[in-house]
């Protein structure tokens, strides 16, 4: 089976299974900061630490100005909260120093590769955060690649188990038709979550188990 019509097959199967989320775009100043906090960390802690985040800083411009202790105190329950503090703050300052305000609007402007290029540009924006970014917000054509749905594609035989997380964003983007790739993402990212675990996966409750490498080699 081609690989696109397999991608068709596991995406018409999550759908029936997970639904089809809508993408509702958004602030990708607001992406941008939510994206970091939930580096390493679960939803809930993550969301947690936003909202903590901006009722104490209610505008972008006394985020930036707080002290990285201060901000880190504020986004505790999401882990790593020194490390993500500078990131936050480094990141709106490096906005406003570019662009004379702390605004990412202009990146629709740019194409995707440029747009996601100058994102990461800024200290701990990899290519993940730069394409949530870019697809939550701008609602852009790029396809995310977090850990979940790096070892789902790897384990399904869309992508080799040499290819790494920065590499599976240009294949997938090119296998993945653009109109998918939101409902995709969110769905494989359940997948990954609640069934193709990292560790003891559940392969015989899972809905894509036939179209499966990892299940044909190890299981069938």
């Amino acid at each position: 089976m081609k690989l696109r019509e397999q991608i068709l097959k596991a995406d018409a199967r999550l759908a029936k299974i997970f639904g089809k989320p809508k993408l509702r775009g958004g602030d990708p100043i607001e992406a941008l900061i939510g994206c970091i906090l939930s580096q390493a960390t679960t939803d809930a802690q993550s969301e947690a630490a936003y909202e903590a985040l901006v009722k104490q800083f209610p505008t972008w411009a006394r985020l930036r100005d707080a002290r990285n202790s201060e901000i880190a105190r504020v986004i505790r329950a999401a882990g790593l909260a020194n490390e993500k503090a500078h990131y936050i703050k480094d990141a709106l300052q490096f906005i406003e120093r570019e662009r004379g305000t702390i605004t990412l609007d202009f990146l629709n402007e740019l194409s995707e590769h440029d747009a996601r290029k100058w994102l990461m540009q800024m200290r701990g924006v990899g290519p993940k955060t730069a394409s949530i970014v870019l697809l939550f917000a701008q609602q852009r054509n790029v396809f995310p690649v977090d850990t979940h749905v790096h070892r789902v594609t790897r384990r399904l035989g869309w992508l080799s188990y040499k290819t790494s997380a920065e590499q599976a964003h240009e294949i997938l983007e090119a296998a993945i038709p653009p109109k998918m790739y939101y409902r995709l993402h969110i769905n494989l990212i359940r997948l990954g979550r609640e069934i193709c675990r990292a560790h003891k996966p559940q392969c015989e409750m899972c809905p894509l188990n036939d179209l499966c490498a990892y299940y044909q080699n190890t299981r069938a």
